[in-house]
């Protein structure tokens, strides 16, 4: 077998590669990541002997197209720009990539055949949901240029399905956490600030609320639909695990044996979306996924793995690309 990861470098890519190479025996992994900031080589080495590693951008046709022509049985494209407060001051690489690039993907992938189109998505499409759980078939209410990209992605994606007939299944995930995140996401810089004792940034009173699916139990649930799932299907991939950020940052400080006074409340950003939830019983049904990661476990977990992974994070937050989002995003906080 044949896999192709698109952002396999990332964070849910590199821990999905993991996954596949302890799981699916014999299969040829071959991963595309462009290694923009997000993108890091660090995240593959334990496993950079047992995969073929390619550095490329999805947007360009002509490399896709060559990856493309050497039969593919499995696509999984999780190739994206995903931090909405980036989204808000760069719309156009969000464009760029998640919208271009998902295009020339699908394109290869008409032009050559695959087994499965495996598109990956977010549950920030459908914008906040006020009372009870968005279903598949729940109308997409985008509210930032991030998720409106991956919005607009899918629907590219359904339309080479109905259209060209492009074997695609898209997959929607509940918000990820776990080893490998890059530290601009809520609890990486939560984690990595309380470990160093620097502030903890919580837009407006910290009410906003988010299901949390642990990384491994995702790439299990993407696996899983890619082998289980029905062509032209989308798949809600969520925890049934909801919180308020700040209890989240509260239970981290709390793990840390640190002071609450960490916590600073900041100005709350543009078209906050209050609460992502979704009815995951469609995943359950289809393919038998189970979230198997309690988030007390869960966090736990992510919390050892930065401890002891200084060396990946702190260079990281320490580059000059680093600090410039950060002095974007949250002044001179910390």
């Amino acid at each position: 077998m044949k896999i192709l990861v698109t952002g396999g470098a990332g964070f849910i890519g590199s821990n999905l590669v993991r996954f596949l190479v302890e799981n699916v025996s014999q299969a040829k992994i071959i991963v595309l990541d462009a290694l923009t900031y997000a993108g890091n080589p660090e995240n593959l080495l334990d496993v950079k002997d047992k995969i073929k590693f390619i550095k490329g951008d999805i947007c360009d046709d002509k490399l896709v197209d060559d990856l493309f022509s050497d039969k593919i049985d499995i696509v999984f494209h999780l190739a994206a720009e995903t931090h909405v407060d980036r989204s808000i001051y760069e719309p156009p690489k969000f464009l760029r990539t998640n919208v271009q690039g998902t295009y020339v993907l699908l394109e290869s992938a008409k032009k050559y055949g695959v087994g499965v189109f495996l598109h990956v998505s977010t549950d920030e499409v459908y914008g906040s949901v006020k009372k009870g759980f968005a279903t598949e078939n729940y109308q997409m209410k985008p509210s930032s240029p991030y998720s409106a990209s991956k919005a607009a992605g899918d629907l590219l994606a359904q339309s080479y399905f109905h259209m060209f007939h492009v074997p695609v299944i898209i997959v929607r995930p509940s918000n990820n956490y776990g080893p490998y995140q890059y530290p601009e996401k809520f609890i990486p810089l939560c984690i990595t600030n309380v470990i160093d004792d620097k502030p903890v940034p919580i837009y407006g009173k910290g009410l906003n609320r988010r299901d949390w699916l642990y990384v491994q139990d995702c790439a299990r649930g993407i696996y899983l639909c890619a082998t289980k799932g029905k062509k032209g299907e989308i798949y809600n991939l969520g925890a049934g695990q909801e919180f308020r950020n700040i209890d989240v940052a509260k239970k981290i400080i709390k793990e840390l044996g640190k002071s609450m006074s960490l916590i600073k409340f900041i100005k709350d950003r543009p078209a906050h979306d209050f609460r992502y939830a979704m009815d995951s019983s469609k995943i359950k049904k289809h393919t038998g996924f189970r979230p198997l990661v309690k988030f007390n476990e869960g966090i736990k977990k992510t919390i050892d793995w930065y401890m002891k992974n200084r060396n990946i994070w702190e260079k990281i937050k320490n580059s000059p690309e680093f600090e410039e989002h950060k002095r974007r995003i949250y002044g001179n906080l910390f």
